[in-house]
Order: C-alpha cells, then structure tokens, then sequence
C-alpha cells in the first residue's frame, strides 16, 4: 500500500504557482491530484521549500475538508446522506457498498487502493435522490443493487 513520493511533482507545481506561503492550497490540492491524498513525506518537503513552518502546512492540511492524509482510492465513492437522499433510503445503498468492497465506517478504502467509499452531506442532486458520486459523476436515483452493479462494472473494466 505504500506509494513512491515524485516530489518534482511538488517542484512542479512550486514553480508554477510560487514559493509563498499564499501558493500553499494552490500547491497541496496539485499534490493530492497526484497522489489522491496528502502524504506526510511532503510536509517537510514543502515546509523547507517554501519556508513555512510545517505545523502550518498540517493546519491547512487538516482545515480543509477536501484534503485527506489518508490514501484514497482509484475511485471515490460519495454517498450522499443528505435529507433527501436520507429519507429516500441512501443508508442501505452505503451499506450494501461497504460489504461488496469488504469495508466498514473505520476502513474506507479497500487494501488494493481501487475503491473508497465514503459519506457526504450533499452532493446537489436532491431532485435525483438518492445519488451517488464516483469521482466527478453523479449517479442519480441509486439502490443497493444498481450501487453494487456500478462496483462490479468498475471493478471489471479496470
């Protein structure tokens, strides 16, 4: 599960958007496009390279939702809770997601990094509830049985 950190993909992206402490959300989010998540080795690495403290760099890290420190995987998973996919029944669609992937509401991702799967309290789509998201598509109007339909067909075409 460990991952090879490329930190000319930190250099990259320091060059482009510069090596001021203002770049650092600019330079973390091209990081963690890369890697799916922030790993701790470029804490450091950014800390020396744009001369902030590195409690600053984990703050930011940490503040903002979007970022995760934890690997994530090939294909987020978004379940949405929200109201109106709650009432219409999302919670047995995220259910039925975790036990085909062999996941729980501690472990999140499964050990080969293909899937994550995770909760969220709106995806925008309330007209279409309940609806599920991998990566940047919505998958509207979803049931545990189209959930674990659409895993399969990931799973099979990757």
């Amino acid at each position: 599960m460990e991952q090879k950190i490329d930190f000319s993909v930190l250099d990259k992206a320091i060059a482009e958007f510069g090596n001021e402490e203002k770049s650092l959300i600019a330079i973390l989010q091209r990081a963690q496009e890369t890697y799916r998540y922030l790993p701790r080795e470029i804490f450091p690495y950014l800390a020396e390279k744009l001369s902030i403290p590195e409690a600053r760099i984990y703050g930011v890290a940490t503040f903002y939702e979007n970022f995760s420190l934890e690997a994530k995987g090939k294909f987020v998973v978004k379940v949405c809770d929200g109201t109106a996919c709650h009432v219409r029944k999302s919670i047995p669609i995220l259910e039925a997601l975790r036990k085909e992937l062999g996941l729980s509401e501690q472990k999140k991702t499964t050990d080969d990094l293909m899937f994550t799967v995770e909760t969220v309290s709106c995806l925008g789509a309330c007209s279409s509830a309940p609806a599920v998201m991998v990566n940047d598509e919505i998958y509207p109007t979803m049931t545990p049985d189209t959930a674990v339909a659409l895993i399969r067909q990931l799973k099979e075409n990757n």
